[in-house]
């Protein structure tokens, strides 16, 4: 990206990649290719992972890689933690 550009990466389990592409259009981004969004001053990558297991449990996972300034990502990182929120049910 541009100099000075610092790196949010984040495991994530429970969401799916479409789901996590969503959110990210909804702050701002716009889908380049398939777990490739762009957003003004920062861009995106979701990288699917092989499902966590628990047991006989199975949880999909992927990995999200956001590239901004510090600034930016001062911004739009409480915006994803929002949406990571999940109530049980």
């Amino acid at each position: 990206m541009t100099d000075g550009a610092s790196f949010y990466t984040r495991q994530i389990r429970g969401i799916p990649l479409w789901l996590l592409q969503e959110y990210l259009l909804e702050i701002g981004g716009s889908l380049k290719e398939e777990g490739i969004v762009q957003g003004e001053r920062w861009l995106a990558k979701i990288y699917p992972m092989q499902a966590f297991q628990i047991g006989s449990l199975s949880v999909g996972q992927v990995l999200l890689e956001i590239e901004a300034s510090p600034l930016v990502l001062e911004t739009i990182q409480p915006e994803l933690e929002k949406k990571f929120l999940r109530a049980g049910g």
